[in-house]
């Protein structure tokens, strides 16, 4: 029966939702960011415009200094450009929650009978598959400009499941960030503050052995050195065992520090 005041009853909230309809409601959310793109396919835009300036600016600003031609530098170079873009696409997560948030569209979500963690899985899932997209991009780019892939397609799938795998652990920090950060504009600054210096602290752009030895140390034990390195194995040949396993250990860690608080921060804003 309504009460006086003309508000209807609150709908009943089941309880317990079982693994198998939290993946439903995971993928159902991670399809609705994705479909968003036919209706706005400047996000698809977005996606595009930075894995092309970077491999141009990169290659033909930096290839001649740093290698001595840009074909050279392209094959180093190209690995570590979209491991960086892999970690700078993360940060949509990020930005895409705060919008949420902030639209209130991300309190309606958890007002639906609904997996609760469903909103935070659903968009990083979303946002992970859209990094296929890039990586496609950068590799048809690059082979236009000389790269050449010496691994096969075997390759370049494990080349594209690492990344995949790194991205979605990474993608919790990102979520973390979009959380606790009071807007889309505080989010942008935070994430870049961490982005930032872990991708140029690495060897995705240079050779180790170019910078100075203090900086080596901590370039040897970046997580984004062996995931570049590792990458490169992969699409062209040379090391992968020990870097993707570095790689891989270092996402588990992320994922375990950095899921437990996601969900912290989440269920604090309830």
């Amino acid at each position: 029966m309504t009460s006086l005041t003309g508000t209807a009853p609150r709908a009943a909230v089941p309880g317990r939702i079982g693994p198998a309809a939290g993946l439903r409601h995971t993928m159902t959310l991670a399809w609705r960011s994705l479909v968003q793109i036919k209706h706005n396919p400047m996000e698809l835009l977005d996606l595009s415009v930075q894995p092309i300036m970077f491999l141009l600016l990169f290659t033909y600003v930096f290839g001649g200094a740093i290698s001595g031609s840009t074909s050279e530098y392209l094959q180093f170079s190209l690995p570590g450009l979209v491991v960086q873009n892999m970690l700078f696409a993360t940060l949509t997560t990020a930005i895409g929650l705060s919008t949420d948030i902030s639209k209130g569209v991300f309190d309606r979500l958890r007002s639906l009978p609904i997996a609760r963690s469903a909103p935070l899985a659903g968009r990083i899932v979303a946002d992970t598959l859209k990094q296929i997209w890039a990586f496609a991009l950068f590799l048809g780019l690059g082979t236009v400009l000389g790269f050449r892939v010496q691994t096969g397609v075997v390759g370049v799938a494990g080349a594209l499941a690492l990344l995949v795998g790194f991205a979605l652990a990474m993608s919790w920090l990102s979520v973390l960030i979009g959380l606790v950060a009071a807007d889309p504009e505080k989010v942008q600054i935070m994430a870049f503050s961490v982005m930032m210096p872990l991708t140029f602290t690495s060897n995705a752009f240079v050779p180790t052995k170019t910078l100075p030895e203090w900086l080596q140390r901590w370039v040897e034990v970046n997580p984004v050195t062996h995931l570049a390195d590792a990458v490169r194995g992969l699409l062209s040949g040379g090391p992968v065992a020990t870097h993707a396993t570095i790689s891989l250990l270092w996402a588990l860690g992320i994922a375990l520090v950095f899921i437990p608080l996601s969900l912290r921060a989440f269920r604090s804003r309830a």
